[in-house]
């Protein structure tokens, strides 16, 4: 089951926030763990028995850790599994959100060890935590410490469940009206094949896959922090506009913060961060790049993207007073050529297609049966998509959201946007999230 399909929309989220919020405040995380394992059994039932298993064995071992050799095993025994499935199955029947899942643990783990948490004595609130729906598939990774009050004390109120609603819609609307239709252009390349395909139109789909990307993500995101809202959770931002960076450094501060956080805390500064000289410092950013490269998979493309944006970094930081209080132009417009040519690093794995795109990207390698005009109908049939997905990259949505979510006629847009998903939906399918690949 997945946020942007009818059984979630229209059965199970209506029957599950009705039930929550009847009940009194103490069963609340009973209802939470319950209604989290059943969304995880609609979409993956062979994998729930994984998911009860380890939620119960990561309760005990953190009640149990007295010493590095606890935390060790039990580091050991979670990325063990994650290896295994992910990577000696070759990612074959994944279990849904296994290594968003195995993050949050280990960052649990870690955090108990450190003595920054308590370790949960009670298990149900435990479960509620680690199984919790929003974000149990996609993140956003979420600390212990930072939700372990709102575990025991929170409000859920009306107007927190319509607050959260309308969060939820403004992602949902990302995903269905913008990623899935995006989608579409890259998809009819792909169809085409490389090797046929003007210039022109390779930058086209890498620029709409980037945008597709984002949206898919980023929508999701909304989406977890809305439905976290509305059962009295405050989730944290995994986005902040991207697009708007003027570095990539700066773009992958703004992109998934909730990963770079986690990397940023459990390798980059037990590393020794930044503090250590510039070579220290390169060796760091290498080795987080690297795990960042490895966690999306094993196939060469994710080094090389990974390796790509090291090395991008690397040299920002070697001329960054070019940078430094100068978000021009120009350095916008030199991340909008970079990063769409990243993504197809990232989205082509095999690396004789991926050699072919990128050369007809920069007209590098000629065309085979290619049709000159390509470029003009796809631009007379994605052109403003592409236009609303830049423009929406923006601060402009924020802005507007912000002005009219409280008035009535913010309110009316907001559910004309809900039943055109649910119209989109209905007409073309359900199109599933790209990270669930992950």
């Amino acid at each position: 089951m997945v946020f942007s399909s009818i059984e979630f929309l229209l059965y199970f989220l209506p029957i599950f926030i009705l039930i929550y919020m009847i009940v009194p405040q103490k069963l609340k995380n009973t209802v939470l763990a319950l209604g989290s394992m059943i969304f995880y059994a609609y979409g993956d039932l062979r994998w729930l028995w994984l998911l009860a298993v380890s939620t119960f064995a990561n309760y005990l071992l953190a009640r149990m850790m007295r010493g590095r050799v606890v935390l060790i095993a039990a580091l050991a025994a979670n990325i063990s599994v994650l290896v295994i499935l992910k990577y000696y199955q070759g990612g074959a029947m994944l279990p849904l959100g296994i290594s968003f899942y195995t993050f949050q643990v280990v960052s649990y783990l870690v955090d108990v060890y450190r003595k920054e948490v308590p370790a949960e004595r009670n298990f149900i609130d435990f479960a509620a935590y680690i199984m919790m729906f929003p974000k149990l598939v996609m993140g956003p990774i979420t600390s212990y410490g930072s939700i372990r009050q709102q575990l025991h004390r929170r409000s859920c109120s009306a107007e927190g469940l319509q607050e959260g609603l309308k969060l939820f819609i403004l992602g949902l609307a990302g995903k269905v009206l913008l990623a899935d239709r995006l989608a579409l252009l890259w998809q009819e390349v792909q169809v085409t094949g490389f090797e046929s395909i003007s210039t022109p139109l390779a930058w086209m789909a890498a620029v709409a896959y980037s945008l597709e990307l984002y949206f898919d993500f980023a929508g999701y995101s909304l989406m977890a922090m809305g439905l976290g809202e509305m059962l009295g959770f405050r989730l944290p931002e995994n986005f902040r506009q991207p697009y708007m960076a003027s570095s990539v450094r700066e773009f992958y501060r703004r992109w998934h913060m909730t990963l770079g956080g986690w990397f940023c805390k459990y390798v980059y500064i037990p590393l020794g961060g930044s503090r250590r000289g510039e070579l220290r410092t390169i060796r760091n950013l290498l080795a987080v790049w690297l795990l960042t490269s490895l966690w999306h998979g094993t196939t060469w493309n994710f080094l090389i993207w990974g390796m790509g944006i090291c090395l991008l970094i690397i040299l920002e930081r070697q001329v960054g007073r070019l940078w430094k209080g100068k978000a021009s132009a120009v350095c916008h417009l030199y991340l909008w050529l970079v990063i769409p040519v990243t993504w197809m690093c990232f989205a082509i794995t095999d690396l004789g297609q991926l050699q072919i795109y990128l050369g007809r990207m920069f007209g590098l390698i000629p065309a085979v049966s290619s049709h000159g005009g390509d470029w003009q109908k796809a631009l007379e049939n994605y052109g403003g998509l592409l236009l609303a997905g830049m423009a929406a990259c923006t601060p402009l949505v924020e802005w507007v959201y912000r002005k009219l979510k409280k008035r009535w006629i913010g309110m009316l847009l907001l559910a004309l946007c809900f039943w055109l998903c649910v119209h989109r939906i209905l007409v073309e399918g359900n199109n599933p999230f790209l990270y669930f690949d992950f």
